[in-house]
């Protein structure tokens, strides 16, 4: 499934204590870096269908964000705060020796992404966002249609342990509900492999207590920490393509571009459009992203 690359193990954070675990183009590798981050309920498997097709041209770095697969899954709130999160990604890039690199993250993968744009701006060459507005936007401009689709947001954030109970008492079966058919995908995207990944994560009550606190932290701290960038002038001043599902929610209910320039600096590159997808873009719409990679970040 990702055949040429290798494993990873690093310590990003002492307090509390984290692992990042995933993949890896050799460290030998010259080629410029490529972060990709996935979103929920996933893992680095959502890659599957595009690492292979960026092999050749990138130096590829595919981790499970921290309280998802094999990474550490610390049990606090603030632990998920995206500000956190994405310390992990600049510890993790410059244990590998890459201080600057692109970026390509798909929905909570994404927010860490957007957070590493605002927090560490000399970092993060380009970035694209997939299936996204910011969080604070998209919280702020909520409508019963928006609610209805995304259920999750308000679900995953009741307070422990009503979600992680709810869940846990039937994971697959939960799963199957989640991830069947939802936001204009299709049941039958997923490969069985990655699928099974996918229901490991509802499966174990840690990293569903993990998922959880990842969503309560958006709808406390991140929201916090994004009126204060706001407020304080802490905008995006990398280039950014944002691409989203047509067949998803983003696209009908916001636009999305927009969203973006109002939290991008004066004059920075901020451009998007949709593809013909649910919101799993990376495994629906494959092609189309590595097309935008290989466009994009040169």
């Amino acid at each position: 499934m990702f055949d040429g690359l290798i494993t990873f193990s690093i310590s990003t954070s002492a307090d509390p204590p984290v692992t990042l675990k995933g993949l890896q183009t050799s460290p030998e590798s010259a080629l410029p870096p490529l972060l990709l981050l996935h979103g929920f309920p996933q893992t680095r498997h959502i890659w599957h269908r595009i690492a292979p097709q960026l092999t050749t041209t990138y130096n590829l770095i595919i981790p499970d964000l921290r309280g998802y697969g094999e990474s550490s899954k610390p049990s606090s709130i603030a632990a998920y705060a995206k500000s956190a999160m994405a310390k992990d990604m600049i510890a993790l890039m410059n244990q590998l020796n890459h201080q600057t690199f692109f970026v390509c993250a798909h929905d909570r993968g994404a927010r860490v992404a957007h957070k590493l744009l605002v927090d560490y701006p000399s970092h993060v060459r380009r970035a694209i966002l997939l299936d996204i507005c910011p969080t604070l936007s998209m919280y702020e401009a909520t409508t019963q249609y928006f609610a209805t689709a995304y259920f999750h947001w308000f679900f995953l954030i009741q307070p422990a342990p009503l979600p992680e109970a709810l869940i846990s008492a039937t994971p697959r079966r939960f799963a199957e509900l989640y991830m069947g058919g939802r936001n204009g995908s299709r049941p039958d995207i997923f490969d069985e492999a990655c699928y099974e990944e996918y229901v490991k994560l509802f499966e174990d009550e840690d990293t569903v207590h993990a998922m959880c606190n990842d969503y309560r932290a958006a709808a406390t701290l991140d929201l916090d920490e994004q009126k204060a960038d706001l407020k304080e002038g802490r905008l995006i001043k990398s280039p950014v393509r944002i691409i989203w599902a047509k067949r998803g929610i983003v696209g009908k209910c916001f636009d999305a571009t927009a969203e973006w320039r109002k939290v991008a600096d004066e004059g920075v590159v901020v451009e998007g459009y949709g593809v013909d997808s649910g919101h799993y873009i990376p495994e629906e719409a494959p092609y189309e992203v590595a097309k935008a990679i290989r466009e994009f970040f040169v």
